[in-house]
């Protein structure tokens, strides 16, 4: 049986370090936001229904080619392209944009993040939850394609800490 070789290994002696090198810096880029992603929820099936419903006729284009001016305008702004082509009009590749959704977040919840933002933001805040919605630039499709949770996570059980007052009585906050 033959060892298997490290991920970022070269395949070939003659590789050089540095492809090497940002091949496992782009690896590991990919695996942190997988690592850090929870309660991950895939609408693939939805949308598929929905595309159907559309092409049987039983749901009109003017339904699902809907989206707002704030939504197109994120897209614009903070969305990254995507290699899928718009499932309606088929002129234009899909756009994907990320809203934050959460408590902590305070004036950020409910706006438009980049990839960037977003992994910041996981090490800032315990728990906020992303949606992923696709939108189409050209003829205004757009549908929900994933939500899932991001944060530093809950701090374990036993490491909360408890204020006393001076005479030894809690406080409010607890």
């Amino acid at each position: 049986m033959r060892p298997r070789e490290p991920a970022c290994a070269p395949a070939d002696p003659a590789t050089d370090a540095v492809s090497v090198t940002a091949r496992c810096r782009d690896r590991r880029r990919t695996l942190v936001s997988v690592r850090l992603q929870r309660q991950v929820v895939d609408y693939a099936l939805r949308r598929r229904s929905l595309l159907a419903e559309v092409y049987s006729g039983r749901t009109g284009v003017s339904e699902v080619c809907d989206a707002n001016p704030y939504l197109l305008r994120a897209a614009k702004f903070h969305g990254k392209p995507s290699q899928v082509m718009c499932p309606i009009c088929r002129k234009e590749q899909l756009t994907l944009v990320s809203w934050v959704f959460g408590d902590q977040l305070g004036a950020v919840s409910g706006s438009a993040r980049t990839t960037e933002e977003l992994l910041a933001m996981a090490s800032r805040y315990e728990e906020f939850s992303v949606h992923v919605v696709e939108v189409c630039r050209t003829c205004s499709w757009n549908h929900l394609v994933k939500s899932y949770v991001l944060g530093a996570g809950r701090p374990p059980k036993g490491s909360r800490t408890t204020q006393t007052a001076g005479n030894g009585a809690r406080t409010v906050s607890e």
